[in-house]
């Protein structure tokens, strides 16, 4: 078998799941960071992980409330902290899969396979659930026309979060360390 084949048939596949963690963490870090989390930005409404703003018809402008008011609303503080820990905490667990799964196709060690499975899982399981905890809380006052580009992109990288850990898993490693095909790529 060629080298150019070999690498076509067993590079290629982590190539592929390189690209998609690299496109999961670039729309995440773009909901999270780049628009500071915020679901809807409206000009009248802004509710997201740190701002909750509503407008306020008497002043004719946005008013944001902070703790206790938010609490007198019925969002919850231990809610909107387990909401948090969630959506950023698949962030940082996204963050740390690409090592471990290419440590394990290359050494061939499917226990670092294992821990990058185990990385994705937590990742989309913590998403998932920081997303709807947190629309949960504020449902009352978002509709779905008024979620914006952050929450189009929690969501597609929660779905793409889902396709990747179905495709780590139907892709073990092969082969131990002195016969792993990986080394020839």
């Amino acid at each position: 078998m060629s080298v150019s084949r070999l690498c076509r048939s067993h590079c290629l596949p982590l190539v592929g799941i390189m690209v998609l963690v690299a496109v999961v963490l670039s729309l995440m870090s773009y909901a999270l960071l780049w628009k500071a989390g915020n679901l809807a930005d409206l000009p009248n409404l802004r509710i997201g992980f740190y701002n909750f703003c509503l407008w306020k018809e008497d002043t004719g402008s946005l008013q944001c409330y902070n703790f206790p008011e938010l609490e007198a609303l019925g969002v919850p503080r231990v809610g909107l902290a387990l909401a948090r820990l969630g959506v950023y905490g698949a962030l940082v667990l996204t963050i740390f899969a690409p090592l471990p799964l290419l440590l394990a196709q290359c050494n061939g060690d499917e226990g670092e396979w294992r821990l990058a499975v185990g990385f994705l899982a937590a990742s989309s399981v913590l998403l998932a659930s920081g997303l709807g905890l947190f629309l949960s809380f504020v449902w009352k006052w978002v509709r779905l026309t008024f979620l914006g580009p952050g929450f189009l992109a929690l969501g597609l990288a929660q779905a793409l979060l889902i396709f990747l850990l179905m495709t780590t898993v139907m892709l073990p490693p092969r082969g131990k360390k002195g016969e792993s095909k990986w080394e020839d790529c």
